[in-house]
């Protein structure tokens, strides 16, 4: 069992690294933009004030532009307020549809770096289960990697999630070369123990081209 968490921890710590150097970069990027047009700004100013004519719609365009950074901050800010509550409580109440939806914005910049587009089909009804929500995205991480790299010539991983008799089911489609990914084991050494803390299950169907991730209602049950 120690060496469970010592795998669980140390994963989970490298998730967490990984993931803030991300969204530290993200970040980084959105105020190198604002920067810049704030420095048109100001070079179109002075321009002005030495008496040149200068179109008042390109501070607006500007203005927009900067707006739209500010917006983009905005989002990725919220995401990594719910990234870090993540690990607030051992279990918690979620609603898999939404989490879904967050765990692809979350992970979106690894895909675009990658061109492959994540593509989500909503499902009909909530689907309230109680897991852990990082260790849940941890192990979503890994199958999305395997999904990504099983992507082939169509560069599109489908995400769905779905209520099944026992909980919830996540799936990942679309995986043209998901038998020519599968050059190790998966599960493997990192999502065993995940698998095995939120009572889950991983099922693979080659032909289909799908990763299956089972989860049930209640992990504390």
């Amino acid at each position: 069992m120690n060496n469970q968490w010592d795998i669980i921890g140390g994963e989970g710590l490298q998730f967490f690294g990984k993931m803030s150097a991300s969204i530290s970069h993200e970040i980084k990027n959105v105020l190198a933009i604002i920067n810049e047009n704030t420095g048109l700004i100001e070079d179109y100013t002075i321009m002005t004030e030495k008496g040149a004519h200068f179109d008042p719609g390109k501070f607006k365009s500007l203005a927009e532009k900067i707006g739209t950074q500010i917006r983009r901050a905005d989002e990725i800010v919220k995401n990594m307020n719910a990234f870090a509550h993540s690990i607030d409580e051992p279990a918690k109440s979620i609603d898999l549809s939404d989490f879904l939806e967050f765990a692809q914005a979350f992970f979106a910049r690894f895909a675009v770096m990658r061109g492959i587009a994540l593509e989500s089909k909503p499902s009909e009804s909530s689907l309230m289960i109680t897991t852990s929500p990082f260790f849940l995205l941890n192990l979503i991480w890994f199958c999305l990697e395997l999904a990504m790299d099983s992507a082939g010539s169509g560069k599109t991983v489908g995400l769905s999630a779905r209520k099944t008799n026992t909980g919830a089911q996540i799936r990942f489609m679309g995986l043209k070369t998901l038998g020519k990914a599968l050059s190790g084991e998966f599960p493997g050494e990192k999502e065993k123990p995940l698998l095995e803390l939120l009572k889950a299950e991983i099922e693979i169907e080659q032909e289909r081209g799908e990763i299956m991730l089972n989860l049930p209602g209640d992990m504390a049950r």
